[in-house]
């Protein structure tokens, strides 16, 4: 879940000045405030457990994501780096990657990097050989997709407790929370609709939903708890979406819930996001990447590519995408009528688009093509 699609569209170009490029914010209750950057990374390398947000998609986010491990493995030598894409059977790879016995190729055939997280792995590759390089262990965070889309059909308690993964009850959601995902269940194609329009807050789909995502969040929770059980006197930083990490409800609320409440959450800030929703709780701590957002955001999407299938995990509300009844699920096959098979091939069509000319997109829906025009902003 993307920061366009938890805040909806861009505020005014000026909005961005409240968190310049280059420099860290901490949101307070009287407004943003600039930190220094050895101050309050000095202050992070103390804390027990650091999390760092990103766009999957975004090469600014990762190179960010990059320069805050090395400052803080800097200043405290003894951590541990977890990843929200690597399900837990797959943790021998990673350890075998940190031991040398892997080539990079051999290394993502092991994990079957597309098949697990679906993102352009160029954009991890820096970071996984920081860690190789400084024999930093890695650590498998996440749980089978399947469980969790199991979760979403029938249920958190449904799943025997065997089937689980290991992972125990999640802490409650907060209001808050639940209103942020419902946003965002309302832009998936499972989600029936009538006459009165989709479904509120109390429908049993929606809070089987809510117990998919918490699935996900206590998963990486408990892995992260384990390892400072495990290693109690080591830093554990870990690479998560925003989504499982802005205003301190998915992620960071379930490490409260076991005894974590230290635990820090930081987040890269793009232009054009309205400082709005800069406020106390947000993150620990903001810093201001200089790069635009990728053309997917232009539409208001977030793609993930699997098997040479390019397929839109997220709608944004109020984006052309929506406007133009683009659905979670869709697969994207063409650009101006050029077939497409990956996330950044549609990134690169969308950039080369004449400007002024509209946007020909062909869906696959259901099995159905579906051609679309777009007046591209």
């Amino acid at each position: 879940m993307g920061l366009a699609a938890l805040f909806g569209a861009p505020g005014p170009a000026a909005a961005s000045a409240c968190v310049p490029a280059g420099v860290w914010v901490e949101p307070s209750a009287a407004g943003p405030r600039t930190v220094a950057a050895g101050d309050l990374l000095d202050r992070l390398a103390r804390r027990p457990v650091v999390l760092l947000g990103e766009r999957h998609d975004s090469a600014a986010h990762h190179r960010w994501q990059l320069a805050t491990l090395q400052a803080l493995q800097t200043r405290r030598p003894e951590l541990s780096l977890g990843l929200e894409m690597v399900p837990r059977r797959l943790q021998p790879v990673l350890d075998r990657w940190v031991a040398g016995e892997l080539e990079e190729r051999a290394f993502l055939a092991a994990l079957d990097w597309p098949a697990i997280w679906g993102y352009d792995a160029n954009l991890y590759l820096p970071i996984l050989r920081f860690a190789r390089d400084h024999r930093i262990p890695l650590l498998a965070l996440n749980v089978e997709r399947r469980l969790v889309r199991r979760v979403r059909a029938e249920g958190f308690a449904a799943v025997p407790l065997a089937e689980r993964e290991g992972v125990g009850r999640p802490a409650p959601a907060s209001r808050a929370y639940r209103a942020q995902l419902h946003r965002l269940w309302q832009h998936h194609p499972f989600v029936p609709s009538s006459g009165q329009g989709r479904p509120g807050l109390e429908d049993p789909s929606f809070g089987r939903f809510v117990e998919s995502q918490q699935l996900w969040d206590r998963a990486m929770a408990e892995a992260i708890a384990d390892r400072r059980r495990l290693h109690p006197g080591a830093l554990v930083v870990a690479l998560i979406g925003h989504g499982h990490l802005a205003g301190g409800h998915g992620v960071p609320h379930q490490l409260r819930a076991l005894g974590l409440g230290e635990a820090a959450w930081l987040l890269p800030w793009e232009v054009g996001l309205d400082c709005a929703v800069l406020q106390p709780g947000l993150a620990t701590a903001v810093f201001g990447v200089a790069s635009p957002p990728p053309a997917g955001l232009w539409l208001g999407v977030y793609l993930e590519t699997h098997g040479g299938r390019v397929e839109i995990r997220q709608v944004a509300p109020g984006s052309l995408a929506e406007r133009s009844g683009l659905r979670v699920g869709d697969r994207i096959t063409s650009i101006d009528g050029q077939p497409v098979s990956s996330a950044r091939q549609v990134i690169e069509r969308l950039a080369a688009h004449p400007e002024g000319r509209p946007l020909g997109l062909t869906l696959r829906r259901y099995g159905r093509l579906l051609p679309l025009q777009l007046a591209l902003p």
